[in-house]
This record gives C-alpha cells, structure tokens and sequence, in this order.
C-alpha cells in the first residue's frame, strides 16, 4: 500500500541532552570527528543505521532510550562539552579576525552546487565538492562568507547498472524536512519568500532553506511551494536537470533570486550586507543583474553605465572550464522573453543581451554566453590552477583584442581541499598533519616523525578497510543487477590488502577518459595478474544522463570487469559519492588521473588521494601541471600534438602502461621482487615482519608527498590566496566605488564613456630612436620617442608603453618588457610627443614596438576596457 502524502516527524530531546539537536543541525559534524565518535558511542548499530547522519540517527532512537541517555551523567556532560566546543567555534576570534581593516565583512559565495556532505546530496562532481570545501575553510579560518544555492527536490541522479552494465538513473525525491535545514520565516511565522516574475503574467516562488557550515550559513532556494503552478514547482527539481528554459530558470533563480534571499537573509538577521559578491561558475551570473536592478531602482538611482561600474568593482568571477563545451549559451532570444516579463524592469534588455553577447571573432552573435556575462559583470576573474588560467586567458582572448593572452586579465588561484573532510582519521592519528584554524594547513612536517614501519601499517589498514567496502558495494551492486546469492561467492576474494591499489574515481565526460587503461586490453590483464608485481584497481564515477558516450565508456570499462579472469583484481563501484570517496581515496596507494590535457580545469581527486599518503600517477594537467615534483608521484607523457586522437589515445596508454609496470609496481614491491605482498608488513595490527621488508623507497615518496603537498593543496591555502588576492581588492574597490553617494562610480563611468566615444581617434604618427653604438651592444641605452594623436583626450586618460625584447624569423616579440613612456611636450591640435629609454640586456635579434592602453585609477588592470592601440 502506498502513502499518497508523507512528512517527517522531529525529535523532541530531552533537557539534558537537547543540545544533541543543535550539534545535529550544524554541519561542522560531518568534517569534525569528535562530534561524530559522540553520535556512535549512543548507540553504535543505530549510528550504523543511519549512515551516520545525526539527524537520522535521532529520528531513529526511541523515547525510551533518550530518557535512558538523559539519565546517563557522563553522556549529559560529554554532550554538554561537545555543545561548548561548538559554540567556542562559532564565536571565538580565527584567523580572519587578524587581518586590518581592508578585509570584507562579508561575502556572498553563489555556487549552483554545494557538496558538504553525503546527507545533503546536492553536488554532482569536482564543482560541487570544491564549493562545499570552500564553505568548511572559511567556516574554520573565519572568514565571513554567506552560501547561497538551490534546494534540488531530486539533488543528483543516484547510479546503478543493468545486467549488460549500462548506467540507469533514479532520482530519490529528498524531504527538506528530515535534512539539517532550517526554513527561514517572517516574525508571525510564515515562510520567507522570493518571487520572480515570468513571461505571460506567471510568477516564480521560493521558499529559503539555511544550512549551517560551522559558522557560515548557506542559503537554498526552493522553488517547491504551494503558491507556484506546475511547471514553476519543478524548476529546481534536479540538479542539472533538463534544458533549455528550465535551465534558464534555475540560473536566473539562483542569480537574482539568491540576491533577493540575502536581502531577506539581512533584514532577518540584522546582519551585514556582502561587500564582496563571488560567482563560483557562470551559472549564477545573473546576480550581477539583480544588483544592477537594486542600484538603478534606488532613490538616488545610477545610470546604466554608473551600476555596472559599482557593481563590477565588488565582484569576483571563477571559471571552471577550460573547453567551451562547458559553457551554458542560450539562444539570445530566450533571454530577451524572459527579461521583458520584468525580471529587471529598471535595466534596459539591450543592455543585458549585449552582456552576454559573442561579439567577438570567432563568437556567435545570436548566442548568450553565461560565462562571458560573467566575465564583464566581475572587475577580477580567476582559474583555478596556473594552467587553467594559461587555458582561459587563451580562450577568452576575444573579449581583450589586441592583447597578448598573457595580459588578459584572468589570474588563477588553484583550488584546494577541506583537509579535516578528507585526511582520513588514521593518517592523522599518526602524525598531527593539521591544525583547524590555521592558515597555512598546519605542520605537515611532523610526519617525517612516524617510523617507515608504522606508516606502511598504517596504509595496510586503510587498503584492507577499502576492500571490505568494495566487497560490500560490489555485492549490492551485482544484487541490482539481478545476480542471486549463489553467483556471487566470488566477491569475498575480491581483491587483496597486500597488492598494489591503484584509484580512479571522477565524472565521466570522453575527456577524462576513463576506458584509457583498456586500450590494449591484454597488457591491462597481464598488469592485473603478474605473478611478482601484480596491481588492482577500484573504478568509480557517474556520466551525465545525456552522455550516452560516457555511459558508453563505463558499459565497456565494466564488462572489462565482469570478466572471470580479472574481476578479483578490478572492480567498478556504481554511485560514487562523498561516502564512497572516505575510503576510497585512503585505501588507494597510487591516484590515477589521465585526461586529455588541457581540458582538466584542476582535478582535485588527486589532491584528497595525496592527503592520505596516495602517490599520484598523471598526466601534467591542472593541478598536477605545477605541483608534480619528480618524487611526488609520476608523469604520464602526453603526445605531440601532431598526434591524431587515434595515435594520442595509443601513445599515452603505452606509457601508462609502461610506468606502471617498470616504475611504480616494482618500487612499491620494493627491490626483491619476490611477488605479491613481499614487501608487505604482514596481517593486519602490529607488524611482525623485519624493518627490511618495508619499501623504503615507497615510504619516503609518501612522506614527501604528505610534507610538500599537505599545505599546498589545503583549502585553508585557497582561502588564503582568495582573500588577498580577490576579496580584500574587491572589498576596497567596491567601497570606493559607493563612497560620497558613488561619486567615484559615476566619475568612472562617465570617464568610461568619454574615453570608449573618442577611442578611435587614438593612433601612434610616428616613433624615433637612437642612442645604439653603430654596431648595437649590451649595455647601450635605447632612446624612444613617440609621437601620438590622442585626439580629445589627454595624456592622463593613457599609458604608454615600450614593448620591447627578443623577436623571432616573423618579428613577433619574445620575453617581452615594458616600459613607461612619460608625456614630453604638447605639439598641439591633440598631438603629443612621448619618451622614454631602456637598457639593451641581451645579445641577438631585439626588436620593440609602442602601444596606447586607457589608464585610471579604477581599473583593476590595464586590459580591462579592452582597447589599445598599437603602432
């Protein structure tokens, strides 16, 4: 029989233990271990039960066993003190209160995907993940972030496979009842709201969901609500759900509807209002047009033009992607119907298409890119690995013609990860790898202090805990498949604790090429079952509904598996998650990572591998481009890119192959080679076997690779990087740009205008030098004069500069300097005359030229107008 309408019922705890709900209720627990030993040490099968989920768990404890804890003096006061660490968290002063006053107040971080936990499923891969880790450091460092995302009734997509081992989809509907969320209400108790208008007279309604991140909340718009119809109920369904207008939807719900909900958050609160609005991908852009909406609907309302600089200044943009695949584009059109339905109503629609807008060689004019509106609606924009931001300077080039990609002004700040979520507890019981609240990541250093023996135990244990979980998941998921008990005898002897284990877990996009190891399938077998070196592999990711060619690529990497001969050594596990992924990064010695570079925008699997004394094996792309080391891990060599795809794929699988068979099986079997396990440390508790038995080798990689990369890939780091790098740059310019009733706005814009209408009046008449020997040599000074018509501008609106370096067979400039021309002498009729010298350092072909940017103090980089002139 089937309920037509469920609810969940709440716990009522007990005095004495009340405080149970409040540690329940804040997310700090699913990164902070001694809340959760609490949670198991009431009632270990139950805690079991609820997969550890704290709210769970008390919804599963009966009335009578909460009087029996109440009665319980010692679990009163281990939950009294538990309740009085918390709020010492929550209140006490962290690393962000130390810094001067430029910092921000507060920031709103807008992301279309939080991963926090496996309790809250809305996150479907990296971007997610990183969005919640972002949350926990600031949580820890104290920086005063406010989340804001969508409630998805459906969250992600949970995985399963069919007999022929093709992905199927099913989408549990979640009840935001029975998660850690608290719904935001008016002083007489109804439900705050946020409402949007749609075209033909509909609206879109949404309720505001809070979860609390240790001391950062997040905010969840859900569009689930009685007082929408059907079709506006549904928009926030699924994450990544449909095309099209509901995509749109979603976007512009979590844009300007989460700017709305903070408004509504802050008079709630009393709280601060964001100086500093960051818009983690270009899903969430449309929060630069709900700000400029506010600005030019105000009393003292901005033009156009002066809301776009005051709300540019404060605003940060990361891109994700470093193909434009990955970009939303919708049809320009679309945007065009839903924005005349008043979305904006003080905001010209011609102006807000022109943002999105491909107006550039080689762009769509037709199309609205969300990515581009992000990058003009954001004064700085950032990647997320060095590389990446090599990659996106490049592929956003258009919008800053006449630049080199090296000056586009796209910096990057590689990502990090939350290392109390992700170092396993093991690893930090033998040496203390962290200190929460510290900047920098903590003492690292403190593991070259464990003995060899007692590390390689230690990574014994967590192989063996990994295999016990594969062997469960393996079973559950063969019973899925239709498989009886009696056919699945053979999963107990599913792989062994003293093999070398090599990970793969991630989405499942063509790029990240998840079936590379099968490329010659019989070298993969003989890999698996060499007699003195053999490896195994635990396999896990999802594929995009939609992706039938990566569902493709999992139906042929499973039934690779499915194999009788090799499945006890490699094992495809359906419905990677957060859950999975705590004992699947510990338990995997080597981390491998072969995408097609450059299209890994960061990859940070590798990164949580490596907190847990995982060796990485990648190829050089995103964040293994600049932090491989040579003893950190290896290199997979990537193919010329003469290569075809064909001879790419064949040539990188070869050297994987290669690698693993003549680098890293026998350093991690050590010298002696004598088979599987040699050089093991024997069953698992204390090792019996001799110091020598251990792969010294193997040990020190783990320990450099604990020491070096611990804080570089820490997301307190990242934190740090952000701060002083975008925020606290941001902050100071937005807080120019408002100050004296936006004096400083309106000034820039009008400048803006002024210099953008006359432009083309700029041009470089003539340049002379001297000053060289006859014969040119090192040490010789390089006199430049160069003679420009600025037109109605003056030599305060320019910079001009001297590019000057080594040149190649087509005179393009190399290693190139630059150089300050100062303005000499008015000629008159807007001609002005402008010199400057260099040093000549270098022997060989020297070449330079002279270039005109726009210059003022507002500009956060010297590209930003996207105009120059050059001679």
């Amino acid at each position: 029989m089937k309920a037509i309408r469920r609810f969940t019922v709440r716990t009522v705890l007990p005095e004495p233990i009340a405080a149970l709900d409040t540690l329940a209720t804040n997310l700090r627990w699913s990164w902070h271990q001694p809340t959760r030993d609490l949670f198991a040490s009431l009632d270990p099968a139950l805690w079991e039960e609820s997969r550890h989920d704290p709210a769970g768990f008390l919804g599963l404890i009966t009335r009578e066993k909460m009087q029996e804890l109440a009665l319980d003096t010692a679990v009163v006061a281990r939950v009294r003190a538990a309740e009085e660490d918390l709020r010492r968290y929550l209140e006490e002063p962290r690393w962000y209160q130390g810094l001067g006053e430029d910092a921000p107040q507060c920031i709103a971080y807008f992301s279309p995907e939080f991963g926090i936990t496996e309790v809250l499923p809305q996150y479907s891969g990296g971007l997610g993940i990183l969005a919640g880790d972002h949350l926990k450091s600031a949580s820890d460092l104290g920086v005063p972030l406010i989340g804001v995302g969508l409630l998805y009734q459906a969250g992600y997509f949970k995985q399963s496979l069919s007999r022929d081992a093709w992905q199927q989809e099913t989408y549990p509907v979640i009840d935001p009842d029975a998660l850690p969320l608290t719904l935001l209400k008016e002083s007489d108790g109804t439900p705050c709201v946020v409402t949007l208008p749609l075209p033909n007279g509909r609206k879109l309604h949404a309720y505001i969901w809070r979860a609390d991140v240790g001391r950062v909340p997040l905010l969840l718009l859900d569009s689930n609500v009685p007082a929408n119809d059907d079709g506006a109920r549904s928009i926030t369904d699924r994450l990544y759900g449909g095309g099209g207008d509901h995509r749109l939807q979603q976007e512009l719900l979590l844009g300007m509807g989460g700017v709305k909900a903070l408004r509504i958050y802050q008079r709630l609160t009393d709280g601060l209002a964001p100086e500093v609005f960051h818009t983690n991908e270009g899903h969430a852009g449309f929060l630069g047009i709900e700000r400029i909406q506010e600005l030019m609907s105000a009393s003292e309302a901005l033009t156009w033009d002066e809301a776009l600089v005051a709300g540019r200044a404060s605003t940060v943009f990361t891109t994700h992607t470093p193909v434009a695949a990955g970009i939303d584009r919708f049809d320009a059109a679309q945007i065009k119907y839903f924005f005349d339905a008043g979305l904006a109503p003080d905001v010209p629609t011609t102006r807000i298409l022109e943002l999105g807008r491909e107006s550039y060689d080689g762009g769509d004019p037709a199309v609205f890119n969300m990515a581009v509106m992000g990058l003009r609606l954001a004064q700085r924009a950032n990647g997320v690995a060095k590389l990446h931001g090599t990659v996106s300077r490049a592929m956003f080039s258009g919008l800053w013609p006449g630049f080199d990609h090296s000056e586009v002004p796209i910096t990057s700040v590689t990502n990090g990860v939350h290392v109390p979520t992700w170092v396993d507890p093991k690893i930090s019981s033998v040496a203390e790898t962290f200190e929460p609240g510290s900047a920098v990541g903590g003492r690292w250093d403190l593991v070259f202090n464990v003995t060899d023996e007692q590390l390689w135990e230690t990574r014994r244990e967590l192989r063996a805990r990994l295999i016990d979980d594969v062997r469960r998941r393996l079973r559950a998921a063969w019973t899925k498949r239709g498989a009886g008990a009696a056919e699945l005898t053979w999963i107990d002897s599913v792989l062994d604790p003293d093999v070398l284990t090599i990970g793969f877990a991630r989405r499942v996009p063509t790029y990240k090429r998840l079936t590379l190891m099968l490329r010659d399938p019989a070298r993969l077998k003989r890999l698996l079952l060499d007699p003195e070196h053999p490896i195994q592999i635990v396999i896990a990711g999802k594929s995009h509904p939609a992706d039938d060619a990566g569902k493709k690529m999992i139906q042929d990497l499973v039934r690779f598996t499915d194999d009788p001969e090799v499945r006890h050594r490699i094992a495809f596990l359906p419905n990677y998650d957060i859950a999975m992924a705590r004992t699947l990064f510990p338990g995997c010695d080597v981390w491998l990572n072969n995408p097609l570079r450059p299209l890994e925008a960061c990859g940070t699997s590798g990164m949580k591998a490596a907190l847990n004394g995982s060796l990485n094996l990648s190829v050089l792309d995103g964040w293994w481009d600049e932090m491989y080391d040579g003893s950190n891990g290896w290199a997979i060599p990537t193919a010329s890119g003469k290569a075809s795809p064909q001879e790419r794929d064949d040539i990188e699988a070869a050297a994987l192959y290669e690698l693993l068979e003549t680098q890293v099986a026998p350093r991690f079997y050590g010298a002696s080679g004598s088979g599987a396990g040699a050089e093991s440390a024997g069953a698992a508790g204390p090792s019996t076997e001799p110091p020598s038995r251990v792969p010294t080798h193997w040990i020190s990689m783990i320990k450099h690779t604990l020491s070096h990369l611990g804080p570089q890939v820490s997301a307190d780091r990242m934190l740090g990087d952000y701060v002083s790098e975008l925020y606290t740059p941001a902050a100071v310019a937005g807080r120019r740009a408002v100050a004296e009733d936006f004096r400083h706005a309106r000034e820039l814009a009008a400048w803006t205008k002024h210099v953008r209408s006359n432009w083309s009046q700029v041009h470089v008449e003539h340049i002379d030098s001297g000053g060289l020997s006859e014969v040119p040599q090192i040490g010789d000074k390089l006199h430049v004069s160069a003679y420009l018509n600025l037109g109605v501008l003056n030599p305060a609106d320019v910079l001009v500069e001297l590019a000057y370096g080594r040149v190649d067979d087509s005179d393009q400039l190399t290693d190139v300097s630059l150089a300050e021309l100062e303005p000499n002498e008015n000629l008159g009729n807007g001609r002005y005359l402008f010199n400057g010298a260099v040093m000549v350092e270098h022997s060989g072909a020297f070449g330079y030229t002279v270039r005109v940017i726009p210059r003022h103090d507002g500009l956060a980089s010297k590209a930003e107008l996207g105009l120059i002139v050059n001679a």
